[in-house]
Order: structure tokens, then sequence, then C-alpha cells
């Protein structure tokens, strides 16, 4: 079966409802019971919230239980070059076949009902995960938490709240305290919790919600601590401390999200042996695309390194990423640094541009193909220049890289600024 049966599908349901962000809860509730639960039938779950990381932790903690020998589903969003990525089966993309199967059931169940794109792939992906026995379900949160399609796992056996900041204030509210009560609606009655590094009014309001369900708190600083010492990861809590190379996703912030997977993974019990292959593999075999991520291969590097330039691509797109993007591209060796953006008109571009601003040369603005919510270039382009950046707009990223290739031999060039961009990127380029 060819990817057009489950293209077309996913294309319908884009219709089932007005809009493509409406959290609540309620019509996750009506399809699922039409299904028969399927999530009441998925394994054990871990449950991720957070505004920055979840997509790396939850890589970190896939790869820890998978070095124990043990069977993982992972549900993640959104995807970038195809849906299947988002469901993965014991180890594997979703089949096609068994893709458009289960959307297949799911509309079929739904009638006309009215129900968002998000909830009812969400749904689909329930009723393959309660179909394939596995020993872990990764559940990453698309939206917020509490009322995100995800939050219907009543005992979920962990849960993991990564640093919180400010993104999607429009459906999340304003304040940084507003944002984190939303991520912390995860926390279910004697559920333990880790969580990452936060702020310390995100995190008050994530202790006086732990405090009113009875879920009990792992703390980062408090009660884990990781830090890069001497080319190492070390890694201390209770129970000891783990001396550990640092991670294989680059940047300072990958050592605070292995951190976490370190917690949880402590916290799932796995035992000794298990518990030590499983730490290791949590910080040296997770992959996560996207996420300063070095191209090897494709037309676009081959036009950069014909010019003797490395191309690279993040899907950071608030202003936390920015700088976490910042201080990795820091720790690498020195090149000239020229930046290819294009953001959705949603987000915080200044905010996010702000922090590359010193390190980068020049940013060559695009639109962000296929997105009717992109931010044109030459409004990027314009904020850029605000920023402080030496900007202009570029039709699309092949001729920028065409452009700064033969303006700047030898450089550093970074595709940024959002998923989509880096979805687009890795689909035509990759």
């Amino acid at each position: 079966m060819t990817q057009a049966a489950s293209d077309a599908l996913l294309a319908r349901m884009m219709s089932l409802h007005p809009k493509v962000i409406d959290l609540t809860l309620g019509r996750m509730h009506r399809l699922l019971a039409a299904l028969g639960h399927p999530e009441r039938a998925v394994p054990p779950v871990i449950h991720i919230a957070g505004t920055n990381g979840k997509g790396s932790t939850l890589a970190m903690l896939r790869a820890g239980l998978e070095a124990t020998g043990a069977d993982v589903h992972a549900y993640t969003s959104p995807h970038l070059a195809r849906f299947h990525e988002r469901i993965r089966l014991g180890g594997a993309l979703i089949a096609e076949a068994h893709l458009s199967a289960v959307l297949d059931e799911c509309v079929a169940a739904n009638g006309t009902e009215p129900i968002t794109y998000f909830e009812i792939t969400t749904c689909a992906a329930f009723v393959a995960f309660a179909r394939a026995p596995a020993d872990w379900l990764l559940l990453e949160v698309g939206l917020g938490g509490r009322l995100d399609a995800t939050n219907v796992i009543d005992r979920p056996a962990l849960c993991v709240i990564t640093p919180v900041s400010f993104d999607h204030q429009q459906f999340l509210g304003e304040t940084l305290p507003e944002i984190a009560g939303e991520k912390a609606g995860i926390l279910k009655r004697g559920v333990p919790c880790v969580v990452g590094p936060q702020r310390e009014d995100a995190l008050e309001v994530i202790e006086d919600r732990a405090a009113r369900v009875g879920a009990p708190l792992v703390v980062a600083g408090q009660h884990w601590h990781a830090r890069e010492e001497r080319g190492r990861m070390v890694f201390e809590d209770e129970t000891g401390l783990l001396d550990l190379p640092l991670p294989g996703l680059i940047g300072a912030h990958q050592v605070q999200n292995a951190g976490a997977a370190l917690a949880g993974l402590r916290l799932l019990g796995l035992g000794p042996a298990a518990g030590e292959a499983a730490s290791e593999a949590a910080v040296t075999r997770a992959e996560w695309p996207a996420r300063m991520q070095r191209l090897r291969h494709g037309p676009l590097v081959a036009r950069a390194e014909a010019a003797g330039c490395e191309l690279w691509l993040d899907g950071g797109h608030n202003p936390a990423a920015g700088a976490a993007l910042s201080e990795a591209l820091g720790r690498l060796s020195p090149r000239p640094l020229h930046l290819i953006c294009g953001m959705l008109r949603t987000k915080d571009v200044a905010g996010f541009l702000q922090p590359l601003a010193a390190r980068a040369a020049s940013l060559q603005a695009v639109s962000v193909p296929g997105e009717t919510a992109t931010l044109p270039a030459d409004e990027t382009a314009a904020i850029a220049r605000r920023a402080g950046l030496a900007a202009q707009e570029a039709p699309d990223v092949a001729r920028a890289v065409a452009r700064i290739a033969a303006r700047a031999p030898g450089a550093r060039l970074l595709i940024c600024g959002s998923l989509y961009l880096a979805g687009s990127v890795l689909r035509e380029h990759g």
C-alpha cells in the first residue's frame, strides 16, 4: 500500500473540525468510548510535558529502555517528513497499511461528529498501541497538558515535566505561572513526576498542583543534579552518582534533558544491571532529528560542501530554544555562522533571534513552504534587522544555501526557526 492512502485520510481529517487547536477533552472521551477505550489497554505510560526538551528527553528514555531489551512504543508530534514518525510501535515506525487501517477505524467510529485533527489521530495512535504488545509507551504532550488530547491516561507509570518557557501563549496563558499550570495538568494522584530545571515562579505552580493531587515530585536541583564536568556528564541523586559520557545530542541543555531521563529511569526501578545499561544508552544512543543536526546527505549538503561549508538544521522556535541554540553553537569549532530562518507568525520571532544575533554574520529569511501561518520572508528579515542581524529575503532554502555558499566559503550554515521548515528540508532535500 502506498503512502497516498494515509495521506488522503489525513487530509480528510483536517475538515472534521473548524479549529486546528481547540483544547478540551470531551471529544476525546466520546471517540475513545466509541472505540472501546483503547487508552485503557496500552502498556505502562510515561507521560511527558514541557515547553522545551520533551522530544529529546523522550528519545533518551527510549534509548535507555530499549538498551534493557524492552519493547517501547512512542507517540510524538509534530512529524518532520511524514506522519508515520508520530507513531512508533516497538522500535519501528507504524507501517502504512496499519496506519491507514486505524485511521479508517477512527473515522468510521467518529462519524460526522466534530473532532480536531490532533484528537482523531491521537485516538488512532491509542488503537495501534493497544493492539501491539510492548513494555512501555512514551507519550509526548502535543500542546499544554491539562486539556491536551494525550491527557486521558488515568494512571501513568511516570510523568515528566521538562523546562517550561513561553510558547503558545494564545492557548496556554500570557504568564509563565499560567503556562506552568497547564503543563502541570498531567500530574496524577500517586504518580511520581520528574521535573526538569524551572524558573522559580513556574516551579511553585507545579509544586502547588502536585501537593493538591498528591503526586510525588523529583525535582532538578533538589532531588537530582546533572552537570558537565571535565568533558563528562555527572548525574547525582539519593541513589548515588553516575559518571557518564556527554550526551550525543549537542548542547549544554541536553545535559539537563539527559538528567531528567536518568531520573525517570531510576524511578522505574529497572534494577542495578539494567539501570547501568539504560543510563549509558540514554545519553549516548538517543537520536532526535532537527535538533542541532549536522546534515550529511542530499543536494543542499552537496551545494554547501562544494564551497567547504557545513550545513546544520534545528527546529527550535521560541526564545528559550534560541538561547539554547546559541549556547550549542558556541561550543562548535570556530567558523563564520550564517542563518537561514523561516518562522510561523504565531511565534516570538524577535525573542528567538535575539540570542543568535551576536553569533551570526548574516541571515537569509525564507517563508515556511506549505504553511498558511508562515511569517512572510520580508517580515522575518525586518525583525532580524531590528535584532542587529544583516538580513535579506531569499526565495527558498536552496537559493539561500547557494547564496551563502557563494559569498562565504568555509562558513557554517544553520537552517532554523521552525519544525515545519525543518520537516520541509528533510522531506525535499534529505
